[in-house]
């Protein structure tokens, strides 16, 4: 799969090592070396999906992130490069709508494969049938099957099992999922914990995998985590 990449880097050797490495895979990258000029390129072209670096001069990367997901290309997705490892600062990308965290230093082979990853979860957002496993929903008729055996849930469930299920295998942080079910930051932990206990209760109680699992300090993700072991 080819992808066509907007690198915003304020570091011009990494910037040339990580573009000679993408090209000499058949990508074809394109270049922004502040926050300013990234911003202004990631809205006015189309990407398949955008790199870009947190400590940008003239304007951040969250900045960057922001504006972006207030714009035109809104559902553009976002590898964030970062040399800050703290939890915090992750947390704080995802608030701000990026699709995935790399933390500098990082294997170019490991870039590589999250930038297709996260592009092809965004040309699959617009499927109707998500799988995971035997586990199985029909967004178009709101329909919800595991094993041939059909699942009944409230609305806000299956909000949440499309967010996550589109996401597969990917972990979804509680503050971006909160955002996208109650376009809200400042929820009742509890709220969300509740939705999560029924919804496993649903998927996964009576099969003998679990597919829901929560990433303690972080989010939830659905995957077949035997595949991972």
């Amino acid at each position: 799969m080819v992808v066509r990449l907007l690198l915003i880097e304020d570091d011009f050797d990494l910037a040339t090592t990580v573009g000679e490495y993408l090209s000499a895979k058949g990508h074809d990258v394109h270049y922004a070396y502040d926050g300013h000029q990234g911003l202004e390129l990631g809205q006015r072209q189309a990407w398949d999906a955008i790199v870009l670096d947190l400590g940008l001069p003239g304007m951040d990367g969250l900045d960057v992130c922001r504006r972006l997901r207030t714009g035109t290309r809104s559902e553009t997705p976002i590898l964030m490069l970062t040399a800050r490892d703290a939890l915090e600062d992750r947390l704080a990308g995802f608030r701000v709508g990026t699709d995935d965290y790399l933390i500098k230093p990082f294997a170019l082979s490991e870039l590589e494969v999250r930038v297709l990853a996260i592009d092809r979860r965004a040309r699959r957002s617009g499927e109707t049938q998500l799988e995971v496993l035997d586990l199985v929903f029909d967004t178009k008729t709101m329909q919800v099957h595991r094993a041939g055996v059909s699942i009944a849930m409230n609305r806000t469930g299956m909000l949440i099992l499309e967010v996550l299920m589109r996401a597969s295998p990917a972990v979804v942080p509680r503050e971006q999922l909160v955002r996208i079910i109650w376009n809200d930051e400042e929820d009742d932990r509890d709220v969300l914990r509740t939705h999560i206990y029924h919804l496993r209760r649903a998927i996964d109680r009576p099969f003998n995998v679990a597919l829901l699992h929560t990433v303690h300090g972080v989010g939830y993700r659905i995957a077949d985590v035997r595949k991972e072991a």
